[in-house]
């Protein structure tokens, strides 16, 4: 997450989880003038509109008191879905054997994208083997910008 990220999400955790839901991540997509601020929660009960609604009040609250974004943005509260995405070293260790895609900063080994198995997580080291060839990848956390889990349906 980056820095505004962070600073966003010190602001909302308290908010979602004191409704009794799972903050996952956030999402701000700075757009110009407008910018769109994606909240995913979850619950071991699974998320309804209802659940994403409830969010959206209390979270609207903060937001308008503090107001942390400048100009207009849109809220946007959401379930993770099937194609899960993982904003941290714990999320990446509970799903240890699932498939996931990744979006990388910069080039490792001339590849950007990784699509594969999540091996081992150690600390801040995340090991990927990479679906295609066989290869493992050691990666960081700073290494990633986008994790999506791959839904096997």
């Amino acid at each position: 997450m980056s820095g505004k990220e962070d600073e966003l999400a010190g602001l909302i955790r308290p908010a979602v989880e004191g409704l009794g839901y799972e903050m996952v991540g956030i999402e701000h997509l700075p757009m110009g003038k407008h910018s769109v601020l994606r909240i995913y929660i979850d619950s071991a009960d699974g998320i309804t509109v209802d659940d994403c609604s409830r969010v959206s009040h209390q979270v609207s609250g903060v937001l308008d008191v503090e107001e942390p974004i400048k100009g207009q943005y849109t809220l946007e509260i959401s379930s993770p879905g099937v194609d899960r995405p993982l904003f941290n070293e714990e999320q990446f260790a509970r799903f240890i054997g699932s498939k996931v895609k990744l979006r990388l900063y910069r080039p490792l080994e001339g590849k950007r994208k990784i699509n594969g198995v999540i091996e081992k997580v150690e600390g801040e080291n995340i090991t990927i083997r990479d679906s295609a060839s066989e290869q493992h990848f050691q990666l960081q956390m700073d290494d990633i910008d986008k994790a999506n889990i791959i839904a096997d349906l």
